[in-house]
């Protein structure tokens, strides 16, 4: 490359990061009510490909609360990026400023000597026996949006792309009232354009006058929003491929004819009256600049929410957390994300997501999906539950989890994973002799989570060479035996059960023989 170029190249890169200095630096935070402003700039010293890895706070740069005194142009601080130079320290995501690196108080946070809360709220898991507590407690964050997320259900538009879906409106019907029964907050129905039938079933599915809000997903054009809008739908999920690769062999146009047709369409939408979300595709393979004036292009004109997709499923919960972080950085507050499952990435995905900002999360029952699908809708809840108990208990049904997957998994002639989160057949099964005796004692040794939450319940397995004589004894007093069994005994009847399950698998009626057999020995 010529000096030419390369000047030329520099200064690019020079006004690029000025752009994003100036962009990054404006976040609006809630605390005890109020909304205090908090400047926000990068280190103009890292390169361009950091940019999002360096997301910096100025913890002692406390602005008035009335913005309107001091942040003029709707609150945008144009901001000299060497001027901060050197009073901005890198600090991780979570510290917030304090230099030991502990996270900020929450609001309405109880005192040092409080003792811990009952009902979990800090997102311990709830405890059976009881662990005071816990590594997987949620980070307290002003941003992070794990303890109230909104789940936007894709089974009936992203589901129906899946390699076996065929859902006539009956099973469309049954499948729209149990996603509304477990509590969803929206559900996405396919594209009206895409043939008559999809028209007729998502007018159809709009007047069953269900809690959840309706929506639909169409192409960003004005002629797939009309038909949108004709079916009664309560919002509209607009899409468009934003990367390199998309622009030039999917649809071919530019960033600029992108933005000016969003405008329009978007205008269209909310002038019905309508919810309207705009998403870009290809998300993480879209230039970062050219994505963010899209996007508060887009949330000036009143989208209701703008859409992160990761189309491919290439990305990791730290790209993830690195552009939503940096989008809620650029005052983008209200944040949907989708994410695929190509490398096996899309729960963790979400997680990070919500901890970065997100506010919505796209799953589908099962995961399915095109190719090997989306968040699993089941899957997310076990990590959420975890993460955030009162939150997900309180607003979804989770006891209602295995009937809609089976509901969902009939209708696609395939099994319910047998590692599947939650409703695996072995979920909730315990077989190693040490695992049985544990858990037995207490089931928090070795369950992050209740079955009983879910209605499910756990099993503890003698069927085999590894069981030990606790899951033994367990069982025999399931029998109603306990009472004529000393522990020397249930040692020997287990000694027995190893003797035969080395020979050959064993199913519980047989291990049941070997213990009545044993007890009538007794006996004589």
């Amino acid at each position: 490359m010529c000096r030419a170029s390369l000047e030329r190249e520099a200064r690019r890169k020079d006004k690029v990061e000025r752009a994003l200095v100036t962009s990054v630096a404006r976040c609006v935070i809630p605390d005890t009510g109020s909304m205090e402003t908090v400047a926000r700039c990068v280190n103009p010293t890292v390169s361009f490909l950091d940019l999002q890895r360096h997301l910096l706070i100025l913890p002692k740069l406390h602005l008035s609360t009335r913005t309107e005194d001091t942040l003029p142009n709707n609150n945008t601080i144009d901001l000299d990026p060497r001027a901060f130079a050197s009073t901005v320290d890198i600090m991780c995501g979570t510290c917030n400023g304090d230099t030991a690196g502990a996270a900020p108080p929450a609001a309405n946070s109880t005192t040092d000597n409080a003792a811990p809360s009952a009902s979990t709220s800090n997102g311990v898991y709830p405890a059976q026996g009881k662990p005071a507590s816990s590594p997987y407690q949620l980070v307290q964050d002003y941003i992070s949006n794990v303890g109230r997320f909104k789940i936007i259900e894709s089974t009936l538009r992203e589901g129906e792309q899946f390699a076996n879906a065929f859902f006539d409106l009956e099973t469309k019907i049954k499948i729209a009232k149990a996603l509304d029964n477990f509590g969803v907050d929206y559900i996405e129905l396919t594209s009206p354009v895409a043939s008559q039938g999809s028209y007729d079933d998502c007018k159809a599915i709009c007047q069953l006058g269900l809690k959840a809000k309706i929506l639909t997903h169409v192409r960003c054009n004005m002629e797939d929003a009309r038909k949108a809008v004709e079916c009664g739908v309560n919002g509209v999920d607009l899409v468009i491929g934003t990367s390199s690769f998309l622009r030039e062999y999917s649809h071919g146009k530019s960033m600029d004819m992108i933005k000016s047709t969003a405008l329009e369409v978007i205008a269209y939408i909310k002038s019905k009256g309508i919810e309207v979300r705009f998403s870009s595709e290809d998300s993480f393979r879209s230039n970062l600049v050219d994505i963010l004036h899209l996007y508060q292009a887009c949330d000036k004109a009143g989208v209701d929410r703008v859409g992160v997709a990761d189309t491919v499923g290439g990305a990791t919960p730290r790209m993830v957390y690195d552009l939503i972080r940096t989008l809620r950085g650029c005052l983008i507050l209200t944040l949907e994300t989708h994410f695929h499952d190509d490398t096996g990435c899309a729960v963790a995905n979400a997680h990070s997501a919500l901890e970065a900002g997100a506010t919505h999360v796209d799953t589908s029952v099962l995961g399915i999906g095109e190719r090997n699908g989306i968040t699993p809708l089941g899957a997310l809840m076990a990590r959420m539950v975890v993460t955030a108990p009162d939150y997900v208990k309180s607003k979804y049904n989770l006891k209602a989890l295995k009937s809609l997957e089976t509901l969902v998994a009939d209708a696609v002639q395939v099994n319910i994973p047998f590692n599947n989160p939650v409703t695996g057949f072995c979920a909730f099964t315990h077989k190693a002799g040490i695992h049985a005796k544990a858990i037995l004692a207490n089931p928090s040794t070795y369950e992050i989570i209740d079955p009983h939450d879910f209605g499910m319940t756990r099993y503890v397995s003698i069927n085999s060479r590894i069981t030990g004589w606790n899951a033994v004894k367990a069982r025999i007093e399931q029998l109603g035996l306990g009472s004529e069994f000393s522990d020397d005994q249930i040692k020997e009847v287990t000694a027995k059960i190893k003797q035969m399950a080395d020979i050959r698998p064993l199913a519980i009626d047989d291990t049941d023989s070997i213990i009545r057999s044993y007890h009538l020995d007794l006996q004589v």
